[in-house]
């Protein structure tokens, strides 16, 4: 009898054992966890568009049709047009890219008037925003402006002064550095007639002794 009491025990504990082997251990499900918790995220297209945000200005990335307004807290922005253009130009080290083009209609929350003041008198207006991308392949410093003059065809013209983003896109790229960002310019003073085309002046490309290595360009861009 005591022989069988303690085969049927020997019995009972190989099977606890192996009913435990097959459970989830709870300090590795926990680990587990944590760690997915903690994962990188991919950033998806709306985000890489709130990149461009300014504490100025409405954040427009959603707007893609003629007629579409959004407001926040900054004031209240519209569509009137816009154009991908994507294209790249190259300044030796310097690769230049303009993503897109918007004309856009603002009308800036009252706490900002002050902030608008020194470049309009009016309390809402037209402006045109600039997206682009600024990359050095050189591993040494180099100073260069993607809009030094700003025109277009109704006869405005501004200079990197009055650029409403102050994204701090022109001066000092460090080695390898890429800006991303955008540049804006208030284009009220039309009388009526139609933007067709903007055209930009970039700077001349500097090293980081003020020696000019490449030639400013003019680039026309069309709606």
């Amino acid at each position: 009898m005591k022989h069988s009491l303690i085969i049927i025990l020997f019995v009972f504990l190989l099977t606890g054992c192996s009913f435990g082997s097959i459970q989830p251990s709870p300090e590795r499900t926990d680990t587990k966890s944590e760690n997915t918790s903690k994962a990188p995220q991919k950033i998806s297209a709306v985000d890489h568009e709130a990149y461009y945000n300014s504490p100025q200005v409405t954040d427009d990335s959603t707007l893609k049709k003629p007629g579409q307004s959004v407001t926040d807290e900054k004031g209240e922005a519209t569509l009137k047009t816009m154009k991908q253009i994507n294209k790249v130009y190259h300044f030796g080290d310097i690769e230049y890219t303009i993503k897109e083009i918007k004309l856009l209609h603002y009308r800036p929350d009252y706490s900002l008037i002050d902030y608008f003041h020194p470049l309009t008198e009016d309390e809402e207006f037209d402006f045109i925003k600039i997206s682009v991308d600024i990359k050095n392949h050189s591993k040494e410093k180099r100073n260069f402006a993607p809009v030094a003059l700003f025109e277009t065809n109704t006869g405005v013209k501004m200079d990197w002064k009055q650029d409403m983003y102050l994204e701090h896109l022109n001066g000092e790229l460090q080695g390898s550095q890429v800006k991303r960002g955008s540049l804006g310019f208030i284009v009220d003073q039309t009388k009526g007639k139609e933007i067709e085309w903007i055209k930009i002046l970039t700077s001349d490309v500097f090293n980081d002794q003020q020696e000019k290595l490449e030639e400013a360009q003019k680039i026309q861009l069309n709606f």
